[in-house]
């Protein structure tokens, strides 16, 4: 989807996938770029599972905000993880990371629903080439709260809502400056539940994406699902579920970045001679190579949520919010071909 500065994409996930084997695999073999939307399910670039095997990236981060389904996680600093039904992941690629992300299959007697978001901030030019980092913020410790009517669900993975206050960035993020007014929020409004959307500085811009429901209207405008919806920032915005469906709804504002962007594939930088720079680095160097067995690394099937980061070992009921930080191939000894873990 479309998406302002400082934002550079953002993919909505909803697959239907089939119950898994014992590897986790789907009964079909997948065709590499498989994004026909009317499937049930796509295995993007997965052959056996879906998801997306090692790739590089460069210059910004990934945001992947889950809600049901698992991901499995592996990168070239050594770390790993499981994630899903809530947990928010988030990456900075800064100067250089490969990572992989598989959706393994792992209920083997049902459907395996799968919906997340990716979602890419740009970084400023200062920041681009910062330490990759990785942090994982487990379902109980992501902010959520609903309305007084209890007719509204707001999830808030990034930013400030109503006070209620999203866990903090990484470091080097753009949004872990307060001033930046970055937010990335869920909404979930039942048939005749309305919320309102504060305003933000001037110079912020908003977005709300319509993805779930049938209308609405916006501060009285007329709205219909699968819209984008660009709104005045600087403005409160009401939005009313007028339909007989729950709306669903992902806003993504904040300040601009307000430089130059370069692109090419996985890489995002300020010019076209650093993004040649970047090719030339990942094939010398691979940013710090691949540590793992295979190029798309699934866990064993029963293996709970769990996130590994230089041989520390985290999960939802643990204490620690988050595990974050940099590290190189730290990990990769810790799981053999063939371990359970």
């Amino acid at each position: 989807m479309d998406t302002p500065d400082p934002f550079l994409l953002c993919v909505y996930h909803k697959d239907i996938y089939p119950a898994g084997n014992a590897k986790c695999e789907a009964p079909r073999i997948g065709n590499g770029a498989d994004f026909d939307p009317t499937a049930d399910y796509r295995m993007y670039h997965g052959e056996k599972v879906p998801g997306f095997p090692q790739h590089p990236h460069r210059g910004f981060e990934t945001i992947t905000a889950t809600l049901t389904g698992v991901i499995d996680h592996t990168d070239s600093m050594g770390n790993a993880g499981r994630y899903g039904h809530g947990d928010l992941q988030w990456m900075t690629a800064g100067k250089g990371v490969v990572h992989g992300e598989m959706f393994p299959l792992v209920k083997d007697d049902g459907p395996n629903a799968l919906t997340l978001f990716q979602i890419w901030l740009n970084l400023p030019a200062v920041d681009k080439m910062a330490e990759p980092t990785f942090t994982m913020h487990w379902a109980p410790n992501v902010t959520r709260f609903t309305s007084e009517d209890k007719k509204a669900s707001v999830i808030v993975w990034a930013g400030t809502v109503d006070g209620h206050v999203a866990p903090a960035p990484p470091g080097a993020s753009w949004a872990a400056k307060p001033a930046n007014s970055v937010g990335v929020i869920h909404l979930t409004i039942q048939p005749e539940g309305e919320f309102t959307l504060r305003g933000l500085p001037a110079g912020c811009k908003r977005n709300v994406y319509f993805l779930e429901g049938s209308t609405a209207t916006l501060s009285g405008a007329a709205a219909r699902v699968n819209t984008i919806l660009t709104c005045a920032a600087d403005r409160d915005v009401v939005f009313k579920n007028t339909g007989a469906d729950v709306a669903e709804l992902l806003v993504l504002e904040g300040k601009p970045i307000a430089e130059p962007v370069a692109q090419q594939g996985p890489f995002v930088m300020n010019t076209q001679q650093e993004i040649s720079q970047a090719f030339a680095d990942y094939r010398r160097t691979q940013f710090g190579g691949w540590p793992w067995p295979e190029d798309a690394m699934v866990f064993p099937r029963l293996k709970p949520r769990f996130a590994l980061q230089a041989g520390v070992e985290t999960s939802p009921t643990d204490d620690a919010d988050a595990v974050s930080g940099s590290g190189t191939n730290a990990t990769a000894a810790a799981f053999p071909v063939g371990a359970t873990v």
